[in-house]
């Protein structure tokens, strides 16, 4: 099943349910979905490019909600809150902590990097490997951390 079947699928499921927390996540998908589908590229959907739109989905909503929380805004803060975590419901299982780690290390000594000059050559091997798999953010804190 698609992302695209499983969205809509899930739509009516919380419609039915009247569950507008549900319903404000999986609109916002969908909505990005048909965004893609008519962007002009002639590209399809694949499984890549679904991981890909659901973490810039979550990405732009951590940001949003970075914002709020700074500026006292908890009501939309709350709200982004409950989107991401219903966006997440549909991303793969995230890599995280010491499996993580471990992979990175094995990246470091696959590509010899020594040092934090190298970090863009074991970065760019690292996101291949691990692209839609792990947080960029979290690649690069580790990656650094083995380099210093």
């Amino acid at each position: 099943m698609s992302l695209e079947e499983k969205i809509n699928e899930d739509l009516k499921t919380a419609m039915r349910a009247k569950d507008d927390i549900a319903l404000r996540g999986i609109r916002a998908i969908k909505s990005a979905i048909l965004l893609v589908k008519t962007d002009g590229s002639g590209q399809g959907l694949d499984e890549t490019r679904e991981v890909q739109l659901l973490q810039k989905l979550v990405k732009t909503r951590q940001e949003s909600l970075d914002i709020f929380t700074k500026n006292d805004r908890a009501e939309l803060a709350q709200k982004e809150m409950e989107e991401i975590e219903v966006i997440k419901r549909y991303l793969p299982a995230m890599i995280e902590g010491a499996e993580l780690e471990a992979i990175l290390k094995q990246i470091v000594a696959e590509t010899g990097a020594v040092s934090a000059k190298d970090m863009g050559k074991v970065m760019g091997a690292a996101n291949k490997q691990l692209a839609g798999k792990a947080d960029g953010r979290a690649i690069s804190d580790i990656v650094k951390t083995l380099l210093a």
